[in-house]
């Protein structure tokens, strides 16, 4: 059953390289299907609220923990949305300032893994040799990168986008590269007969047969680089950020002030899943004639 799945799947994504529908174009999601992704996150949020209270009034009540409520957590975060400094700035200056790092490598990252996972992916000698150092870089914890990266960097700024960037690296890489890798042959047949080479079966038909592997690899990646700028914000030395804030939140047991930062992670991560690789994700999949499961 389902290896008849499969040869369906492939039939329609063969099918959609034949029309030339592969080669698409991004638009906007239509109103209805974004509203349905931000009714299901809503609800995922509410179950975690529901599970965060739980825990915090069994805390409370067993242990006479100083456990931040969500009401006390909101409470704070609308003071904070609203001017209250945190560790000494606004929260706004503390994300701006974890998003600015994260940005500078991740798009480093980015860059880098798509050119190597395309090269891999399309050149079978260099793939065997290439992916065993990505394979390695893969294997090392985000955090155990601190000490090269202060040895080479030094405390502060690059440093911290230095480790984003080998933490977000590789399932870029490795993504990419497998999803050109197993691109079926027929696809490539097909495009022949239909006059596709060269450079343009590479982009029409490699590339967007690749593509939700590509978008998995990409959203691997942040994940990874985000994880990890938090924690390295607590360690390499930096003055403001959401990780840093986290960090000395803990001298004065200021725990609200932590859970809001929390909180602010939680929401920019969530925000960029679900504006951006769900859309994508979405779209692709619209693209090349798979269904999607609601």
């Amino acid at each position: 059953m389902e290896g008849g799945k499969v040869l369906d799947r492939q039939a329609a994504m063969a099918e959609a390289l034949r029309d030339g529908r592969s080669h698409f174009k991004f638009v906007p999601e239509n109103w209805r299907t974004v509203l349905r992704s931000m009714l299901a996150a809503l609800l995922g949020v509410a179950i975690v609220i529901v599970i965060w209270w739980s825990i915090a009034e069994l805390m409370i009540y067993w242990r006479g923990a100083v456990f931040p409520t969500p009401p006390e957590t909101f409470s704070r975060l609308w003071e904070a949305l609203s001017g209250a400094n945190i560790m000494g700035d606004s929260i706004f200056a503390h994300a701006q300032a974890s998003l600015a790092r994260w940005g500078v490598g991740y798009l480093l990252a980015l860059v880098i893994g798509l050119l190597l996972g395309v090269t891999f992916g399309t050149i079978n000698r260099l793939h065997d040799v290439g992916m065993v150092p990505i394979f390695i870089i893969q294997m090392i914890p985000g955090l155990a990168w601190i000490p090269v990266a202060m040895l080479v960097f030094g405390l502060g700024e690059s440093a911290t986008v230095f480790i984003i960037l080998v933490t977000a690296l590789p399932p870029i890489v490795i993504n990419t590269a497998g999803g050109i890798r197993q691109v079926p042959p027929v696809f490539n047949r097909v495009a022949k007969m239909s006059g596709q080479g060269g450079a343009s079966l590479f982009l029409k038909v490699l590339i967007p047969s690749a593509s939700l592997s590509i978008i998995n690899g990409m959203r691997l990646g942040l994940a990874n680089g985000w994880r990890v700028l938090i924690a390295a914000e607590m360690v390499v030395g930096v003055a403001v950020g959401l990780g840093y804030s986290i960090f000395q939140s803990r001298y004065n047991l200021d725990f609200e002030a932590a859970f809001v930062c929390i909180i602010v992670i939680c929401l920019v991560g969530l925000t960029i899943e679900k504006l951006l690789f769900v859309v994508l994700e979405n779209k692709v999949r619209d693209r090349l004639g798979l269904d999607r499961e609601d």
